[in-house]
């Protein structure tokens, strides 16, 4: 018995390899009219031939998506033999993800970097000397020691003072009803300008001449709130549908650091300072916030049910009893004229880090706060 053996028969049989595993990202099929080149190597020796199918019709494209999604309806319900193909053709289909999404064409521009300083070129986008480049530029609507050209005719007084005039930001009882009925303003609560400003409802810039809010009359027909609100100014049929559901409004005046404090007030806590006092209304409106019919906040408190009850009948409806609802706490809460928050007095400090509010002692600081 011959008992020399070679490797080759010692070698084990090779085993049956695998299906080759389908890639997450097929290859892209060539485009229409790309030359492929058939040959050793793909070089220039090849043969080059179009083998690239002609683009399909709509009729056909339409056909072609039909038997996709009849591909993928019977994947789903499981039945038949066409179940690995459907799953085949969701595999080879292109995905919608972060690498082939991109803008449309247009939608983003390049911006231009312009320079800074000495490394910036030559003039840096802004020219030669002067006004432009030294970006020391007067107001809108200045030319520079002559009447402007929107002052020239005609010439009346309402266009005196107009870079200085008082600007109010128009509040509708259509977008107020809006953000009582999303949720972002609480009605059960008294609503000033902070409520607002932090409901995304209004946007206060102190820095260019906005002094509140003014509540207008659209929607007054849908308004339905029962709210306590305070604004700066107030339409008389705005006022009416207000006090109509029962509820309470009134207007003040909040000078501009008043203003921003009462907008930011996250800010200002942390800066640790007393809150101070609230300046009192210039001379041109005092006689708005003294009077009843526009519900002033320096107004007699004893006009204003006269000025309820006189609205009332002016408009027919009947007035609701405050004094009877279960909210009336809420409703009858005021402001005093030097307050800026309701529930924090003028010269307290709020510690933010240890949630604290620090009143003063001094016999001093008292009285010149509630002066």
């Amino acid at each position: 018995m011959d008992t020399h053996y070679t490797t080759r028969h010692l070698t084990r049989p090779p085993l049956p390899r695998s299906p080759p595993a389908l890639s997450h990202r097929p290859a892209r099929p060539p485009r229409h009219g790309r030359v492929a080149t058939v040959g050793r190597g793909g070089g220039s020796g090849g043969r080059k031939a179009t083998r690239c199918s002609p683009p399909l019709l709509p009729l056909q494209a339409g056909c072609v998506r039909q038997r996709e999604r009849a591909a993928m309806a019977a994947a789903s319900r499981g039945g038949g033999g066409g179940g690995p193909k459907a799953l085949e053709l969701l595999r080879a289909l292109p995905r919608v993800s972060l690498v082939n999404l991109r803008p449309n064409p247009g939608a983003k521009k390049s911006e231009k970097r312009r320079g800074r300083g000495r490394h910036g070129g030559k003039k840096s986008g802004r020219g030669h000397k002067g006004q432009r480049q030294r970006g020391t530029r007067p107001r809108l609507g200045f030319e520079g020691g002559q009447t402007p050209f929107y002052l020239i005719i005609p010439k009346y007084g309402y266009n005196e003072g107009h870079s200085r005039r008082r600007q109010y930001h128009p509040l509708s009882l259509q977008k107020l009803q809006y953000l009582i009925d999303l949720g972002r303003v609480d009605p059960t609560q008294p609503i000033d300008l902070t409520q607002l400003t932090n409901a995304r409802g209004v946007t206060i810039q102190p820095l260019k001449r906005d002094y509140g809010v003014q509540l207008v009359e659209e929607g007054a027909d849908i308004f339905s709130a029962k709210v306590n609100i305070e604004v700066q100014m107030a339409s008389e049929l705005a006022i009416a549908a207000i006090e109509k559901n029962g509820g309470v409004i009134t207007t003040g005046f909040y000078d501009p650091r008043s203003l921003e404090i009462l907008c930011k007030p996250i800010p200002f806590f942390l800066r640790g300072q007393p809150i101070p006092k609230r300046m009192l209304p210039p001379e041109d409106l005092v006689r708005y916030y003294t009077d009843a019919r526009n519900r002033g906040y320096l107004a007699n408190p004893s006009n204003i049910p006269e000025a309820r009850l006189e609205l009332a009948k002016k408009y027919g409806y009947v007035l609701p009893d405050i004094s009877k609802d279960e909210l009336f706490r809420m409703l009858s809460t005021r402001k005093d004229p030097r307050q800026i928050f309701f529930g924090l007095a003028p010269g307290w400090v709020v510690n933010m880090s240890e949630k604290k509010i620090l009143k003063p002692t001094d016999e001093r600081l008292l009285r010149y706060y509630s002066s």
